[in-house]
């Protein structure tokens, strides 16, 4: 189906752009949400007498959302999760989540539909997640996902919190080896000799 934008759309085309398009990506998302009219003689005359008033609404819009962009950039959040001792959260981080937590911080400028998630998280860590505020203005923000906040300080200043706690382990308790022991027997202390001690 051929389509005329009404704004810019990633790897579609900018304002007054005809393309052409699956028609179910046209009727079920662009054509509903106002983002596109259907490319015959009508739309096309009804486009150009607008396409000053369109220009300066996306304007705007851009204008606004760059403005809102200064107190998004490089933002941070932590989000306290359990996961397992290899660092796999027990189900993922999504995009409500990361909203809320925006929310909490003070962030209002930011909705579900702006966060860009390129793939779920499901592991401990920091993550950079694109937030579109704006079809021409994007910004990344930082999800710090720890299981607490000292942990989330410690990966926030650059620390592998998994890598350390492996060190921890591989330098934890041995147990000696008796090569001679029955499977199953408790090990005894060696006998200490007196002479040893002193």
């Amino acid at each position: 189906m051929e389509i005329i934008l009404l704004e810019r759309i990633e790897k579609l085309g900018a304002i007054g752009d005809v393309v052409t398009v699956k028609d179910g990506y046209a009727r079920n998302f662009l054509l509903p949400n106002k983002k596109a009219l259907r490319s015959n003689a009508a739309n096309k005359k009804v486009f150009e007498a607008n396409r000053a008033k369109i220009e300066a609404d996306n304007a705007a819009r851009r204008g606004d959302a760059e403005v809102a962009s200064k107190g998004v950039e490089g933002h941070q959040v932590v989000l306290i999760r359990q996961s397992s001792n290899a660092g796999q959260l027990y189900g993922s981080v999504s995009v409500r989540d990361i909203v809320e937590a925006l929310h909490a911080d003070g962030v209002t400028a930011v909705s579900k539909a702006m966060i860009v998630l390129e793939k779920p998280i499901k592991t401990l860590g920091l993550f950079d997640v694109k937030v579109s505020l704006h079809p021409e203005v994007s910004v990344n923000i930082q999800v710090n996902v720890a299981r607490s906040p000292e942990e989330a300080e410690l990966q926030k200043d650059g620390v592998d919190v998994m890598a350390d706690l492996f060190e921890k382990d591989e330098a934890g308790f041995t147990e000696e080896y008796d090569p001679n022991a029955e499977p199953g027997e408790i090990a005894v202390d060696a006998p200490v000799d007196e002479a040893e001690e002193a």
